[in-house]
């Protein structure tokens, strides 16, 4: 169910939301989110300087990982890379997941209900709670909530988005970002929400369409792209972001079943078949460019498992200060599992260390170099800082000196 505020329900929220704010960040064992001690070895993965994130729809890990059938997440890539396998989403529906991923923040119920209208959080400019959460409700963020992007800006680090199918139908969205406020750029409703055979893009699950702080100055259209445009890209590797987030679309990403229009490889199969399909082709596809085979990493993840099946957490996940429970039915989203493979990577290995992807984000964080700011001054955002919040470290990266 999507729910929408009207702005004195936002006001109201936002003015009961500090006196409650201090209850929902408890733990289990009742002990408030603190700023982290930061005691992950950054320098673990310091030769890694070009890193590609996959974002996969609606998979568990077991079905994914285990009983899975289908080469490529089935085995090839298992042998490939190291499989994480106690990664887990962190709420219901997709939106919320990627936002996380890029920004620290915490679901909200219009986020977690998929934004299918625009709706401008409120109050803004955000009030920041201690844990470093917008205090409101709404989809697409004031200026001063940054994500990785802004931090990656702010360092003269490249970055990239790249969505499947982004442009397409015109009528649908633009080839870039729409106007602030209005991601689509075809009015104040989200018309990407299903699938057309010419164009399966879904806003939702592109996160950089969803911050004033990358909308407003042009840097959304400046750096995110279709994702016919990567090919060209990694052909050098001074043409290949630092950081590329990769989207594919409704049927590559396994969220569609009977797709509406083709996957990678011409089949409308969708689900964990297209999945592969799409993996068979750009997994390759990046390890034989020069950025890759010079000092790459490829993480490969879902968003959430099955809405309805594991909303399951892990890391004392907190829930932010406008929804109690973030995986709407329970306290996260799920297990999924990630694959991370390339530089300082070992092969054919499993990691049993609980990660999010809060997790994910404050390892990004680490590994770009990014020391300073965030909601524990050593440059974590949201909750990618949250105290005991573990980065990947030599667990992960295994063959890399920690000097």
């Amino acid at each position: 169910m999507h729910r929408l505020f009207s702005g004195a329900m936002v006001a109201a929220v936002a003015a009961t939301a500090l006196a409650c704010s201090s209850q929902q960040a408890t733990g289990s064992a009742g002990a408030k989110t603190h700023r982290a001690s930061d005691q992950v070895t950054v320098a673990a993965g310091a030769n890694v300087r070009h890193i590609f994130i996959i974002v996969l729809e609606n998979e568990n890990y077991k079905d994914a990982y285990v009983t899975n059938t289908n080469p490529w997440m089935g085995h090839k890539l298992q042998n490939q890379g190291t499989l994480l396998t106690q990664y887990y989403g962190i709420g219901h529906n997709s939106l919320d997941n990627y936002l996380a991923m890029m920004s620290g923040q915490a679901p909200n119920p219009t986020t977690s209900g998929d934004c299918p209208t625009y709706v401008d959080f409120q109050p803004s400019p955000a009030q920041l709670d201690s844990d470093g959460q917008a205090i409101g409700m709404g989809c697409v963020y004031p200026a001063n909530v940054k994500t990785l992007a802004n931090q990656l800006e702010r360092k003269g680090i490249s970055w990239g988005g790249y969505m499947d199918d982004m442009g397409n139908d015109t009528s649908r969205e633009p080839k870039r970002c729409g106007q602030p406020g209005d991601p689509s750029g075809a009015g104040t409703q989200d018309h990407t929400q299903g699938a057309t055979a010419k164009d399966q893009y879904a806003a939702r699950h592109n996160p950089f369409v969803y911050f004033h702080s990358l909308l407003d100055n042009d840097l959304c259209k400046q750096h995110v792209k279709p994702l016919t445009a990567l090919k060209g890209d990694l052909k050098q590797t001074s043409t290949t972001p630092r950081f590329t987030f990769i989207t594919p679309n409704l049927c590559n990403d396994g969220h569609d079943t009977d797709c509406a229009g083709p996957d990678a490889t011409g089949s409308k199969a969708g689900g964990l078949v297209s999945m592969d399909h799409f993996l068979s082709v750009w997994i390759p596809r990046i390890k034989q460019s020069p950025a890759f085979k010079r000092d790459g990493l490829i993480i490969v993840t879902s968003d959430e498992a099955e809405t309805g099946q594991d909303a399951s957490a892990c890391c004392n996940e907190q829930p932010g200060p406008n929804q109690a429970e973030p995986g709407v039915t329970g306290p996260g989203g799920g297990r999924t599992g990630a694959i991370v493979l390339g530089h300082c990577v070992g092969a054919g290995r499993k990691v049993k260390t609980p990660y999010n992807h809060y997790s994910l984000l404050r390892s990004l964080e680490n590994l770009f170099g990014v020391h300073k700011g965030g909601v524990d001054g050593k440059g974590h955002l949201g909750f990618a800082g949250a105290d005991g919040l573990k980065a990947f470290g030599s667990d992960v990266f295994n063959k890399c000196s920690p000097t």
